[in-house]
């Protein structure tokens, strides 16, 4: 028997946001009816995707594609309509509950924009956003970092909202001091040889760095994979070069690969 194609719901490139959008919500709950993969997704076996989506969206972000970046914010887009429809589907919420919700919180954590409180700079509203977050029922200000960020990521996010509600160092110098201090206890433990207390210690370190980063304005997540990346180069280079000679790296002197290294960094 001879499959009816589903008409597909236009307008698609209409100049009409509303149209789009709506269009859009009819394209996945068509989606979640028609199609045998779609229909099966759940909240938890499409969770990890949506982290992939999140870290392309990065990706097209860090390259500056702009191109890309369109595409990826379109894909994280679906997940956000997939979830509320099939939320929608066991009556749990709508895709409308989802958009009044995030329009009300806006407008009511923006009081300096649609009220009458005035801020003198970003580092007021950070603080305005944390307080009026605690009102709202919280009971710890470091309450919604997920323990699932990355853990640089994740230590900045906790200092930013230590800070926000006074919890901070005064001076740079201070930040420095408290870097070395962890560096010599890990130092120590490491010559004593107890790795069990050293690995406490080098996350001491790692976090106590991440605070020095934060102080200078630097995201040390972006910072690191900026390294990582420049590690991938050079090392990717090490490896062209010595298949171009022949020889075989595990067969180098460790001066050798160093000196195509340092080409490397040149280049």
């Amino acid at each position: 028997m001879e499959k009816t194609p589903v008409a597909v719901p236009h307008p698609a490139n209409s100049d009409n946001l509303s149209e789009q959008f709506t269009s859009f919500v009819k394209l996945v709950e068509i989606l979640r009816q028609e199609c045998p993969w779609d229909k099966k997704q759940t909240h938890e076996t499409l969770s990890h995707l949506l982290i992939e989506e999140s870290y392309e969206t990065l990706d097209a972000i860090i390259k500056h594609d702009d191109k890309e970046l369109s595409k990826e914010l379109g894909d994280l887009l679906l997940h956000i309509v997939m979830h509320s429809v099939i939320a929608e589907e066991r009556s749990a919420f709508s895709l409308a509950d989802v958009l009044r919700q995030i329009f009300t919180k806006l407008v009511h954590r923006h009081p300096h924009v649609f009220g009458d409180v005035q801020v003198s700079d970003e580092n007021a509203v950070k603080r305005n956003w944390e307080e009026l977050k605690m009102r709202e029922g919280r009971t710890s200000a470091l309450e919604g970092v997920p323990i699932a960020l990355p853990a640089l990521l994740r230590a900045q996010r906790m200092q930013e909202k230590a800070a926000n509600v006074g919890f901070d160092w005064d001076k740079p110098e201070d930040v420095w001091a408290k870097v070395e201090e962890e560096i010599a206890e890990l130092k120590h433990e490491v010559l004593n040889g107890d790795f069990k207390k050293a690995e406490a210690e080098f996350g001491d370190v790692l976090f106590s760095l991440v605070n020095a980063a934060r102080f200078s304005k630097i995201i040390a997540e972006d910072s690191l994979q900026l390294t990582n990346t420049k590690f991938l180069k050079r090392f990717q280079y090490i490896e062209r070069e010595v298949l171009k000679s022949g020889r075989q790296m595990k067969n180098m002197t460790l001066s050798e690969m160093d000196e195509l290294w340092n080409e490397a960094k040149k280049k």
